[in-house]
């Protein structure tokens, strides 16, 4: 059993740039794969980025690449988003997940985090 909580959102001016943090318990964290989803009001959750267990696998959306960067450190059972450069359509609820194995669809996912609201105005 994993438990995910997000923090790090909030309101930001387009242009600028917020850190999100999902903090896992368990001992297991290392083992999973981590990714970040976001959902806007009335759409799909979609997939954002993913993070193999030991970091050195990556994957991201066409919208956040080259503007957001997914990390991870196992020591602090903790996996980050980076977001720089957001503009008004990122505005979202964004979730971090844990898959056995990277993925960028949503049922791969076992274990979810309750959200984190980013707002960004224009």
């Amino acid at each position: 059993q994993v438990q995910l909580v997000e923090s790090g959102g909030g309101l930001v001016q387009a242009g600028g740039s917020l850190r999100l943090s999902c903090a896992a318990s368990g001992r297991t964290f290392s083992r999973y794969a981590m990714g970040w989803f976001r959902q806007a009001p009335g759409m799909e959750r979609e997939f954002v980025t993913a993070i193999g267990w030991s970091g050195a696998s990556t994957s991201y959306a066409d919208s956040v690449k080259g503007r957001f960067t997914i990390s991870r450190d196992n020591a602090k059972n903790t996996v980050y988003l980076q977001m720089n450069r957001l503009k008004p359509e990122d505005t979202a609820v964004y979730y971090c997940a844990a898959s056995r194995t990277i993925a960028i669809t949503a049922p791969r996912y076992d274990y979810w985090g309750q959200g984190t609201q980013v707002t960004v105005s224009s």
